[in-house]
């Protein structure tokens, strides 16, 4: 199968996110009968997308690709644990798929949910839930005592920028096969966050200097 460089699958991402944007995309293009066929027998997917399961992010769309383009592993609050980290071990090794990006948005509710255990404890919240907010926690309560408790909205927007950053930074150094695939094979893992208000991805951790978008 055909490898598809990292930089070149993050200039398809951000492409697809502007065809979304600005409403120009055309499903029927990627997601037909001959798709069908085509993907039928094995799959190439380009890009690795960790994202949150929010029903509002739904990742194929937000990127406008097709059958058989992304391999998605969604988990509330994009957080990684072990099968997550293996998800993403598994398509590099088998599709030689070499961009991941964790894809967290705007206004989180695993995030929120953090912020309100950590300011007002629920002792009755369930074991699970308690096994994702466990997770964001640490990215989250050195914001808490800095003055961002003031504005809950500027607290909840660190907050999502910084749990993207760790659930990046955890791919980036939590697997021996992926910390070999970005030093010697070209792997690049970058966070994003999607703005739930106009659908635009901001890719703002871990990019390449020459990926940055242009200022307007």
């Amino acid at each position: 199968m055909n490898r598809i460089p990292a930089r070149e699958a993050l200039a398809r991402l951000r492409a697809g996110n502007r065809r979304f944007v600005t409403e120009l995309h055309n499903r029927g293009a990627v997601v037909n009968h001959e798709r069908r066929l085509a993907v039928a027998a094995g799959q190439a997917p380009f890009a690795v997308i960790l994202g949150c399961s929010d029903s509002r992010v739904p990742v194929e769309i937000v990127f406008d690709q097709g059958l058989g383009d992304l391999f998605v592993i969604r988990v509330a609050g994009n957080i990684v644990a072990p099968s997550q980290v293996g998800s993403v071990e598994f398509a590099a090794e088998h599709y030689k798929t070499r961009l991941v990006v964790v894809l967290g948005h705007s206004r989180c509710g695993a995030v929120l949910a953090t912020i309100d255990q950590l300011q007002r404890p629920a002792p009755m919240q369930s074991r699970n839930l308690h096994s994702i907010v466990d997770r964001v926690r640490p990215a989250v309560e050195n914001l808490l005592g800095t003055g961002l408790e003031c504005d809950p909205d500027a607290l909840v927007d660190h907050a999502v920028r910084a749990n993207i950053r760790a659930s990046a930074d955890h791919l980036r150094h939590g697997s021996p096969l992926i910390e070999q695939l970005i030093e010697n094979d070209g792997m690049m893992v970058i966070g994003a966050e999607y703005s739930l208000e106009t659908g635009d991805v901001d890719f703002f951790d871990g990019v390449p200097p020459d990926h940055e978008p242009i200022a307007s």
